[in-house]
């Protein structure tokens, strides 16, 4: 694959710094940044999108995560088991990634999508405060099991990953949505960090091309730490309910046909 020119460069660059904010505010920037590549990379296999997604993705969770850690103190009684296996459910999940097709995954995002922004939207209390629904093992065996799940689909594909996660951590855990985008964004740096544990060994990763994305996504992700920590649970809300009704609104369109 030949160089990507300047141009190519710039639009990556924006586009891999809007993914690093949003999806550090609410996850699913790699629905942004996953297109972005498709787009500008017309050359490159399914697999070395993939790959070099999650090498740009993981610089901007890292950060966020360290920032949102500083800022808001999350769980991590909660968030560090549910990291380690979801760790482990994206390593299983990149392996099984790499023999099926990703187009048969579009419906399943939009449904789940779907369900989840309905959800949301008709629920206006969710996320408002911390009111946890289960505690002591019971609590953390929930975390870990959303952790596995959901690091599976990250690992095998990947776009929307960090909503569903803070979707889960308020709706079944009962976190409010600063505290929930807390603790997504460090079981969203354990399932790259599996992903790439085995796309990096293949040489699957384009590094001219991932270098440049994970610097933007870096500073994406960390001004959308301190935004959202700054504006607080009731503007992360707002954001997750835009943000998951574009994500409708773009994969409904390509599933009709509307656009590519």
């Amino acid at each position: 694959m030949s160089d990507p020119t300047l141009s190519t460069v710039v639009f990556l660059t924006l586009a891999a710094f809007a993914a690093g904010w949003i999806d550090a505010v609410v996850g699913g920037g790699g629905l942004v940044l996953l297109p972005a590549l498709l787009v500008g990379l017309p050359g490159a296999s399914p697999a070395q999108l993939l790959a070099t997604n999650k090498f740009g993705g993981i610089f901007g969770t890292a950060t966020s995560s360290i920032t949102f850690y500083r800022r808001v103190r999350p769980d991590l009684r909660t968030a560090l088991p549910m990291a380690a296996v979801a760790y482990v459910g994206a390593i299983g999940g990149a392996l099984i990634g790499l023999h099926i097709p990703k187009a048969a995954f579009n419906p399943i995002i939009l449904v789940l999508l779907v369900l989840v922004g309905a959800y949301t939207l008709f629920k206006p209390d969710l996320g408002k405060e911390s009111i946890r629904r289960f505690h002591g093992a019971r609590h953390t065996v929930l975390a870990m099991a959303t952790g596995f799940v959901i690091g599976a689909y990250d690992g095998a594909l990947g776009p929307g990953t960090g909503s569903f996660l803070v979707f889960t951590l308020v709706g079944l855990l009962g976190y409010n949505f600063l505290q929930a985008s807390a603790q997504a964004k460090i079981a969203n740096f354990a399932t790259n960090l599996g992903a790439l544990t085995v796309f990096a060994p293949m040489g699957l990763v384009i590094v001219k091309v991932g270098l440049v994305v994970a610097a933007a996504n870096l500073v994406g992700g960390y001004v959308g730490a301190r935004t959202a920590v700054a504006r607080g649970s009731g503007f992360v809300r707002v954001v997750f309910v835009v943000i998951v009704s574009a994500f409708i609104i773009k994969i409904g369109g390509s599933l009709l046909g509307l656009w590519a």
